[in-house]
């Protein structure tokens, strides 16, 4: 029987391990000449709003899954130097347990996914892979849970993912498209492990839309007109005016990154009023509003605005192999140049999940870049610190999991399959790492730490 395309891709896959064997996914030493992690932090402040940053290191040195958080970019350059299989996909590039969640589809059917995009760019699948990992043992430790279980819930991710990419790679091209980790379904797939955490989020989910937000994010003015509520300095309309003009004009351009149908929608909406707003961990000091919309009913939209600029993970990706069969492979989008954030975020998330934001597009305001999309519509936030031993493990398997189908889209699942194969190698070298990686990120989380106590840094807590 003549050999088939999908064939000759896992062969391909299969050949990189004599290249880089599985193994030797499991080791981290930091190397010697490894930088001083709170200077590569600090680097990444460069155009950051001043006043905020001392509430990014006030956030960071909470715990050191708040670290971790914060971090991607400095994991990013730690990966650099460990082995690259030189199979790449759309990477999320900061695929930690948090940055996973529950969403509405256009049809208002409740998914599972990756919900984070802001370091989106092709890397190896394995970098996503090993920080969702990673995520998991750090996330036991901080939750108090054993080392045994903490190394089992990396395992379960690995694992999920390799096994959950070898049926992808036996699917037809559209099939994989098509796939969905529909969130009801997710949970019947756990069983009665589901976490109550994950059970809350998908039933929260349901409740958040627009209309119900409104009596908690806005008050009526005077006028009559509804206002966003000030929770300084998290929300707040200081010195907020002065960027109205700049707002408006990127909610002026971007729908025309939207289909038609859906231009025409948000062109139904006028603005009634922005507001700055502090969100995340790593994100924080970019420039970010809230906007709220109003339809010519009289009805509610929140539109988040968003600093898009360069990812911190794509300067430290490896070039693809040169000339080789793995370079022969799937070819995620180019990616775009330091002044294309928005659609660079945009682009990535519209690859990668399975269904994306409706008012999802980009637009630019000078020299920053925008990617805009909605607020807190029918989406559920899992947390991660509350799962326990048991559901940290369901978890890390459900994220293992949609990791598995969002990378598949970018087309290098039989690759990958053929790569991680049919054991469980490639899972232990995961766990081994991941525990490797965690002792590493709590050390550089004390040196934050300490950089906080002696002076060096300021840092703003509690916010």
């Amino acid at each position: 029987m003549p050999e088939t395309g999908r064939d000759r891709e896992r062969r391909i896959g299969r050949r990189r391990r004599t290249v880089v064997p599985r193994t030797s996914h499991g080791a981290w030493e930091p190397p010697a000449d490894r930088p001083d992690p709170i200077a590569v932090l600090d680097a990444e402040n460069a155009g950051r709003l001043g006043h905020l940053v001392p509430v990014r290191w006030g956030r960071m040195i909470e715990s050191p899954f708040a670290f971790l958080r914060g971090a991607a970019g400095l994991m990013a350059t730690d990966l650099a130097r460990t082995p690259s299989t030189g199979l790449h996909v759309q990477l999320c590039g900061d695929a930690h347990m948090a940055n996973f969640g529950v969403f509405a589809s256009p049809e208002r059917r409740l998914l599972f996914d990756v919900n984070d995009f802001d370091e989106t760019t092709p890397g190896p699948w394995e970098w996503d892979l090993k920080r969702l990992a990673v995520s998991a043992v750090v996330i036991g430790r901080v939750s108090g849970i054993g080392p045994e279980t903490q190394a089992e819930a990396a395992h379960a991710a690995a694992r999920a993912y390799r096994r959950h990419m070898a049926r992808f790679a036996g699917m037809g091209t559209l099939e994989v498209w098509y796939e969905r980790v529909d969130a009801k379904a997710a949970l019947r797939t756990i069983g009665r492990r589901a976490p109550a955490p994950v059970r809350s989020a998908v039933a929260g989910a349901h409740h958040q839309t627009s209309r119900a937000e409104l009596p908690k994010l806005t008050v009526r003015t005077d006028g009559g007109q509804r206002r966003i509520v000030d929770h300084p300095p998290l929300v707040s309309h200081e010195g907020v005016d002065e960027h109205s003009e700049a707002v408006r004009g990127v909610l002026a351009k971007y729908p025309t990154t939207l289909e038609s149908d859906r231009r025409a929608l948000v062109e139904r909406f006028e603005l009634v009023d922005l507001a700055w707003k502090v969100v995340g961990v790593g994100g924080v000091g970019t420039r970010c509003f809230v906007a709220l919309l109003m339809s010519d009913l009289g009805d509610p939209l929140f539109l988040q605005v968003k600093e898009a600029g360069r990812s911190l993970v794509a300067g430290s990706v490896p070039r693809r192999p040169a000339r080789t069969e793995a370079a022969r492979g799937a070819r995620p989008p180019t990616p775009e140049s330091p002044r294309a954030g928005g659609r660079r975020v945009v682009g990535g998330q519209r690859l990668m999940q399975a269904a994306s934001d409706i008012f999802l597009g980009w637009a630019s305001a000078g020299e920053t870049d925008f990617y805009i999309r909605q607020l807190r519509d029918m989406k559920g936030t899992v947390d991660t610190t509350s799962l326990g031993g048991r559901g940290l493990v369901s978890y890390a398997k459900l994220c293992g999991w949609a990791l598995a189908r969002a990378h598949a889209r970018s087309g290098a699942a039989p690759q990958i399959a053929g790569y991680a194969g049919n054991g469980g190698v490639l899972d232990d070298a995961i766990s081994r790492f991941a525990v490797g990686y965690a002792d590493q990120t709590e050390r550089d989380f004390a040196l934050l730490v300490e950089a906080v106590r002696s002076g060096r840094i300021v840092a703003t807590p509690g916010l």
